[in-house]
């Protein structure tokens, strides 16, 4: 991709998988399940605890927070029409908010759970948004982290086998000349600058239970792509 780097607006109406509400629900399942394990709940995993989804999109994650007992939740994206959706269908128990994830419109230390599921390669400054994300989460809060990794042999979005291994100039040739976009935005990390992304957070790492134990964190969610692209897991201030 040529020129800079600007952010994905609108993300829902050009990626159809934002609004698979099966999917997504599947998503938010396994979502749960892991903070759940983690702070020990079987049930009401959220129950009194603030909650924010950060690029929730049209909104189903972060109605399935809230199904899970948290006392507040919120649901921050740029996406304004994905937004305009959440908010027609759950805005009685979510309350979405507009608002760039380097600036998020929390106090110091007020968030108990944040979910930042799979959105790390979309945006410009992903070390800005885990700053931010460090600020408003309380000092015994849990950052829930869904990535990618630059190493996986097939990479999810474009369905093309180590697309995102390639400097951006060959990556954006090759979606090209597959006639899948017209260049490839995603930035992926490996997994030494995925630790240099959380480095001051104590990190439990939750991706070889999950694929262990499927059925203990929703199994009905599937992994895509090679063993080992995507990893799951939770961190502490």
């Amino acid at each position: 991709m040529s020129g800079e780097r600007v952010a994905q607006l609108e993300y829902s109406e050009f990626q159809a998988a934002m609004l698979d509400e099966e999917k997504r629900r599947r998503k938010a399942a396994k979502i749960v399940a892991v903070l759940g394990h983690f702070l020990g709940r079987r049930e009401r995993v959220l129950e009194g605890l603030t909650v924010a989804d950060i690029g929730c999109s049209a909104g189903f994650i972060a109605d399935e927070l809230a199904a899970a007992g948290a006392r507040r939740t919120f649901g921050v994206d740029i996406d304004v029409p994905g937004l305009r959706k959440a908010s027609a269908r759950f805005g009685e128990r979510v309350r979405f908010v507009c608002a760039d994830g380097t600036a998020l419109p929390f106090p110091d230390d007020s968030i108990d759970v944040l979910v930042f599921n799979h959105i790390y390669e979309h945006v410009v400054d992903p070390d800005a948004i885990m700053a931010e994300m460090r600020r408003v989460l309380a000092p015994d809060g849990v950052l829930y982290l869904g990535l990618g990794n630059r190493l996986g042999v097939m990479e999810p979005h474009y369905k093309l086998p180590f697309l995102s291994y390639l400097p951006p100039a060959l990556a954006d040739r090759y979606v090209r000349l597959s006639g899948r976009a017209d260049s490839y935005y995603e930035r992926y990390r490996t997994r030494r600058g995925l630790r240099r992304m959380v480095r001051g957070l104590r990190v439990w790492d939750y991706t070889f239970p999950v694929l262990a134990t499927p059925a203990e964190f929703a199994g009905s969610e599937l992994f895509p792509g090679a063993v080992g692209r995507v990893a799951e897991g939770v961190l502490s201030q």
